[in-house]
């Protein structure tokens, strides 16, 4: 009986525990949400701490009726799209290659591959062989440099070394190639790695604006990042260009700076949130085998 009793005190301390740390985690997003739905002359003096007042949601209309943000958002979903699947096709292609025994001067090209991710040519170097190549300007600069991560080239090879070289071997006998094992075999049993690697493709793909400030001129290519990174830039003049053009009786949901970078946080934020629980269950299994060893 005392066991039992220490186990259930036990129990409600680590509840507690980690109660507090799930809310520490969660409430600044909170926090944001609901200054973004609040009175906004409330929230400029700080006044919503815990439950939102004067509920509205014209912060979130005025941003996504502003002028390039529909065309904008329909350049990073096609980019994230399109830049993680050939990301995570060309991540694990790579690491089959590498878990080939035959391969020729394996360990050399390993080597040559990983020694990439810890050293860069730099900036000026990396923005000539992009013009050279003749990327500038076009919607393949976002998908073309990422197609070959290495880091998850690493976590994915270390996971296709744990499948049996057994099956393989049985698929080769009865007359497999090596596309065939690729798509049929390797793929299929690594799904919880490729679902890992495919969530930190997602995640850059949709959070960059890098490579738009730096290679991209022509507007109709400007991602939603970059087009929200000049709105949050310009947030001071934009909130008192709005303020005048509305009526100032109706200072509760005249946009202000602080409104309009809240709102911004969370167009931005949402959607990754939306994925990752759908991806969570193979994002832990595959982030535990595919990083025990490199």
């Amino acid at each position: 009986m005392k066991r039992e009793g220490n186990d259930i005190v036990f129990q409600v301390v680590n509840y507690i525990i980690f109660g507090i740390f799930a809310l520490i985690c969660v409430y600044p997003f909170y926090y944001i949400v609901i200054n973004t739905i609040s009175a906004n002359d409330l929230v400029d003096k700080g006044k919503i701490v815990f439950f939102p007042r004067g509920i509205h949601f014209s912060n979130y209309v005025d941003m996504l009726q502003r002028n390039g943000i529909a065309r904008s958002a329909v350049v990073s979903v096609l980019r994230t799209v399109l830049g993680t699947g050939l990301s995570v096709l060309g991540a694990s292609y790579m690491a089959f290659c590498f878990t080939k025994q035959k391969m020729w001067a394996k360990k050399f090209w390993y080597r040559f591959v990983v020694v990439t991710m810890y050293f860069s040519a730099g900036m000026i170097p990396v923005y000539l062989n992009i013009k050279m190549l003749g990327l500038l300007d076009t919607f393949w600069v976002y998908i073309i440099p990422g197609m070959f991560p290495v880091y998850n080239m690493i976590l994915v090879k270390t996971f296709m070394e744990s499948i049996p070289p057994s099956l393989e071997e049985s698929a080769e006998i009865d007359g497999a190639g090596f596309l065939t094992r690729y798509f049929r075999i390797a793929l299929p049993l690594s799904l919880p790695i490729i679902a890992t690697v495919a969530l930190f493709s997602m995640v850059g793909q949709w959070n960059s604006f890098m490579d738009t400030l730096l290679y991209i001129r022509d507007y109709n290519l400007y991602t939603l990042q970059y087009i929200l990174y000049e709105y949050l830039n310009e947030s001071e003049s934009l909130a008192q260009m709005a303020q005048e053009g509305m009526d100032m009786s109706n200072a509760a949901q005249n946009m202000t700076p602080t409104s309009m970078r809240l709102t911004i946080t969370v167009i931005v934020t949402l959607p990754i949130m939306l994925v990752y629980p759908f991806m969570q269950r193979y994002f832990v299994e595959g982030i535990m085998i595919g990083a025990v060893k490199g």
